[in-house]
């Protein structure tokens, strides 16, 4: 068996209330007090807490609301631009607070925070002569920044076998003292986010991102929740991880799937678990707890490899999914990235069968992606130079020109279907989630922002998306799609500041060379007409191996007026100390131009000869 450990990082999953209804709750803060439901095609996505108290539930059949709640609102949730926005806005706002920039969303109302190094600190300037009177410090580098706490009790609700109250007295672990700092900063982040963002969310705070989020989920909404210890099994205590986990359906631990799920339900009762048919996409009436998997006899990797390995299953799922039942994850919150790693549109469909109609569709959600691409993947850079070739004007301001420049690109675009099994001979219909996929190299023409979303999904869904589809579906007809699926994946960084960059675009420094050094370019002026003279004799000592090549002289111009700024120049910053010199300079040979009578090395007289050459 694999007991339980406690994992020295400390974890945050904020579950930020940012629910379809949150969004328009926050548009139109009336809606807070009334039924409302977000509908997506004939289906109730999601809906208010209001909206629940009155029977409204989520996957519910619009039909079926209305009879149950006939005063309820049902706005419309097609068009996820709304959530995309709050989502990213929210994001952002959060990982802020974070030191060490590890802040991971996940989907659209959930981040998980890394505050092990926020934590470790305050743990250590923490006085325990005074914890009722504490100071959590927010900066390393302000001392103002921060907010007073009580850091003699957990902050919030708790989770434990034993009374909050005895713990406290008994333990004063480093464990402990952490996970009770770690509550208090969520509730700041709470209030925060609350006060600045104008949503709510439900915390759990523990020291992975498995018993967080699922800790988190014990008080909704607007609650937050601390697993305390012990997190390991010992002769006195058994683990309070192992305890909370024991008491969860299999099917809610996160990494296990629904379908590994079924399948381990499936073993455990002997039977296929029933299923609820008021569900759409299906759920089971029966509960298999962990602590039934867990204890079953034999039940251990081996077996799990049996049941959820084979022909397409993930590398390692067996030990992975034991891992989850005994409440071992190991995984760490990644760094915030700048770009998503991929960005995809999806439609579900009652039924998808004719050629024409998976046309229409392929248009609409390749307009769909590309204006995502665009807005996800690009910024408008400000300038008042000319477009490059390629690049798309946005606007002009007071002369100046717009232009959309690329943040990073996808690599590879990937089309995905969902087709329904045949009917049994029954009539019935197996129930199945299995999706079929082809990728392909992105094709350029959408990285060119000079052309339309228009144009450049019309000729996306015939050059690329269409020729895909046959791939999947090389037969004409027969197919029935439950779902379509258009991803743009393996997005790269365009600049490489970070090793997920794919190189920069050197050529645009030089295309604009001219022009941002003109403010420094040297411009000869007061430069006498040349006259026509006999060649003059050069000094060989000076010159050296130039000293056999004639040179002409200047009448009627002294040496120190031949360039007026150039000779400025070089005075000037023989007399400034600070200049910084290179070693010939300081140690080298010098020889004098007998021209302007200016020390210069040796290696440096060819070109200074050629200097006064062109000023001729």
């Amino acid at each position: 068996m694999i007991a339980s450990f406690y994992c020295d990082h400390l974890h945050a999953d904020l579950r930020i209330r940012l629910q379809y209804a949150a969004v328009f709750e926050k548009e139109d803060p009336k809606l807070r007090y009334l039924p409302l439901a977000v509908q997506q095609k004939q289906i109730i996505v999601t809906c208010n807490y209001e909206a629940r108290r009155h029977g409204l539930y989520k996957l519910q059949r619009v039909t079926e609301a209305q009879k149950k709640c006939p005063d309820a609102i049902i706005v419309l949730g097609e068009d996820l631009t709304r959530f995309r926005n709050a989502s990213r806005d929210n994001y952002n706002f959060l990982r802020g607070f974070a030191w060490s920039g590890k802040a991971e969303r996940l989907g659209f109302d959930e981040v998980f925070i890394d505050v092990t190094d926020m934590v470790d600190y305050n743990l250590e300037i923490l006085n325990p002569n005074s914890l009722q009177s504490s100071f959590f410090y927010l900066s390393r580098n302000d001392p103002t920044l921060g907010f007073d706490y009580d850091c003699s009790k957990v902050c919030g609700h708790a989770v434990s076998r034993e009374p909050v109250d005895s713990l406290v007295d008994r333990d004063r672990s480093s464990l402990y003292m952490r996970l009770v700092i770690g509550s208090h900063l969520a509730r700041h982040l709470r209030h925060q986010l609350e006060e600045h963002q104008g949503y709510s969310s439900t915390v759990g705070i523990s020291t992975s991102k498995l018993i967080s989020k699922l800790v988190g989920n014990v008080n909704k909404p607007k609650g937050q929740t601390t697993l305390l210890p012990p997190y390991s099994i010992t002769d006195e205590a058994e683990s309070n991880v192992t305890s909370f986990l024991d008491e969860l359906d299999i099917g809610q631990i996160p990494g296990i799937g629904f379908k590994s799920a079924q399948k381990i339900q499936n073993h455990v009762l002997a039977r296929p678990a029933a299923f609820d048919a008021g569900l759409v996409y299906g759920g089971t009436k029966e509960n298999v707890k962990v602590k039934d998997v867990r204890l079953f006899p034999s039940m251990g990797v081996e077996l799990l490899e049996k049941l959820l390995g084979g022909s397409g299953a993930p590398k390692d799922i067996a030990i992975k999914a034991w891992r989850l039942i005994n409440g071992i994850d190991n995984s760490e919150v990644a760094n915030a990235r700048e770009v998503p790693q991929q960005i995809s549109i999806e439609d579900s469909y009652i039924r998808l069968d004719a050629m024409a109609e998976v046309e229409k569709e392929l248009r609409m959600l390749s307009r769909s992606l590309l204006s995502r691409i665009r807005t996800d993947l690009s910024y408008v850079d400000d300038r008042d130079q000319p477009l490059d070739e390629g690049e798309s004007a946005e606007r002009a301001v007071d002369g100046t020109v717009s232009s959309r420049q690329w943040l990073a690109y996808p690599k590879t675009l990937r089309l995905t279907t969902r087709p329904r099994p045949p009917l049994n001979p029954d009539g019935t219909r197996s129930r199945t989630f299995n999706r079929i996929s082809r990728s392909c190299d992105m094709p350029s023409l959408v990285l060119n922002l000079s052309s339309s979303v228009a144009d450049s999904s019309e000729m996306l869904v015939h050059e690329t998306l269409i020729p895909l589809f046959h791939k999947l579906h090389p037969e004409k007809s027969g197919w029935d799609l439950s779902l379509m699926n258009i991803c743009a994946a393996n997005i790269a960084l365009t600049a490489a500041s970070s090793r997920d960059g794919a190189g920069r675009d050197i050529s645009k420094m030089f295309k604009t060379q001219e022009h941002v050094l003109k403010d420094w370019k040297i411009v000869e002026t007061n430069v006498a007409a040349p006259f026509e003279s006999e060649p003059a004799a050069v000094d060989e000592h000076n010159l050296g191996a130039r000293a056999t090549e004639p040179d002409t002289a200047i009448e009627g111009v002294s040496d120190s007026d031949e360039v007026d700024g150039f000779v400025d120049a070089v005075e000037e910053s023989q007399d400034d100390e600070n200049t910084w010199q290179s070693d010939d300079e300081v140690s080298g040979p010098k020889h004098v131009c007998p021209k302007c009578e200016l020390a210069l090395p040796i290696f440096a007289m060819t070109a200074h000869e050629r200097f006064h050459e062109l000023a001729e």
